[in-house]
């Protein structure tokens, strides 16, 4: 496939995942590929990361097991994309190309959980927001207050942006169906076994310095989409910009800084700084420097702003593929 057939792809697949998400009939009879994904990722974790092995071989073994982890994303991807553009017509194989790069885009569900958050704040107080945030980031929910929760909703909403919608776009975009497999796969892999514990610091390095590089681009990009959308609703676009060059690298992530910054500035708020994870108290920089005191009302904001930005992306794929196709 070519740059054109990708992008139109990834068009439709834009289009299908924000209208439908991923049907709940579709996850009661298979589930999700990212938990097939996972269950291969625990499979190899049980088995290449014993503890008898040094520190040495657990590394080459991770890094082993990225490789067969991409394998078998790209491998089958490839195999289905190639067959459905020889045997079909180019539009018939985009659409069923694109209904299954759909699956790997949460562009949909991720608005409705962060939604979720600013919902039990307005409905059930304190109780309510930390139930909800506590669905969807790591750290300690009993050590955040109403301020707390809401930064937290926002800082995993705009984080997730880039790693759960534009990062897949871009590989979709570039390489099709095995594209955006192969970066789902390695950003599983990351979020399994790329961190610092002590059963993982060796063998998850690979797929923790592999995450870092392939979300990279789609990092810098989400910023860009965050900090238009900004403009587009008045809120403060060149802040968005100047927040996200200044306090970026200062998140503990090569990457997620820049949506969090990026969003920080746009909504005047103060996001990151000091929290906890588990029983580790992790002192990281603010990004931004608005006021820290978030609320439901500024979860709202930025839902507001996340869809803009998810529309933004939306228009310029489907404008570039056009553009292509018509050239």
């Amino acid at each position: 496939m070519d740059i054109a057939s990708n992008l139109l792809v990834l068009f439709l697949a834009l289009l299908a995942e924000a209208a439908f998400g991923y049907p709940a009939p579709l996850y009661a009879a298979i589930r999700h590929p990212v938990m097939w994904i996972g269950a291969l990722i625990d499979r190899l974790d049980r088995s290449l990361n014993t503890d008898d092995l040094s520190e040495a071989r657990r590394r080459a073994n991770g890094a082993l097991a990225l490789a067969l982890i991409l394998a078998v994303a790209i491998v089958p991807t490839l195999i289905v994309q190639i067959a459905l553009f020889d045997i079909l017509p180019d539009l018939l194989a985009a659409l069923l190309v694109a209904a299954a790069a759909s699956t790997l885009i949460a562009q949909r569900s991720l608005y409705w959980h962060v939604a979720a958050v600013a919902t039990g704040l307005d409905r059930a107080g304190l109780a309510g927001g930390r139930a909800a945030v506590s669905r969807i980031v790591g750290r300690d929910p009993d050590s955040l207050d109403e301020a707390g929760v809401s930064r937290a909703a926002i800082e995993s909403l705009a984080e997730n942006f880039s790693d759960g919608v534009v990062a897949p776009a871009v590989w979709c975009a570039l390489f099709g169906l095995p594209g955006i497999a192969a970066y789902k796969a390695a950003n599983t892999a990351d979020s399994m076994i790329g961190h610092k514990s002590e059963r993982h610091r060796a063998f998850g390095w690979a797929s923790a310095r592999f995450d870092d590089l392939v979300n990279l681009p789609a990092s810098r990009l989400s910023a860009v989409w965050i900090a238009l959308a900004a403009t587009i609703l008045s809120l403060d676009g060149k802040a968005a910009v100047s927040t996200a060059l200044r306090d970026a690298r200062h998140h503990k992530s090569p990457n997620a800084g820049w949506p969090e910054a990026a969003m920080a500035g746009a909504l005047g708020l103060k996001l990151a700084g000091p929290r906890i994870y588990g029983d580790i108290r992790v002192d990281d920089h603010w990004m931004g420097y608005g006021r820290a005191e978030a609320t439901a009302a500024d979860i709202r904001r930025a839902l507001d702003l996340y869809r803009v930005a998810c529309g933004l992306q939306i228009a310029a794929t489907g404008l570039l593929s056009a553009l292509i196709w018509l050239t």
